[in-house]
């Protein structure tokens, strides 16, 4: 979905206090962003993982059952990744 692309027509108020504006008007500069830019770009983001998180997984009986073996399938030992998980991270 790109905003961008489509006439704007529709308008969204927000009412908030005087230090959540200060807030905002300071992260859209440092972005180098309007307000309304810097607001619009993060609730698409937001708004685009939680719909991602929602999604329909559409499939027949014989696909169920595929999915559904993978589920229950015992767990598979990964000695490289157990390692690796073991490993101190880059902030640690």
């Amino acid at each position: 979905m790109n905003p961008g692309n489509e006439a704007k027509s529709e308008r969204i108020d927000i009412r908030t206090t005087a230090n959540v504006k200060r807030v905002l008007q300071e992260a859209a500069a440092a972005r180098s962003k309007t307000v309304t830019e810097f607001v619009l770009d993060v609730a698409l983001t937001e708004a685009a993982e939680v719909l991602a998180g929602q999604r329909l997984f559409l499939m027949d009986e014989a696909q169920w059952a595929v999915f559904m073996a993978a589920l229950d399938a015992p767990v598979k030992a990964k000695p490289r990744l157990e390692a690796l998980l073991r490993e101190p991270g880059l902030f640690d």
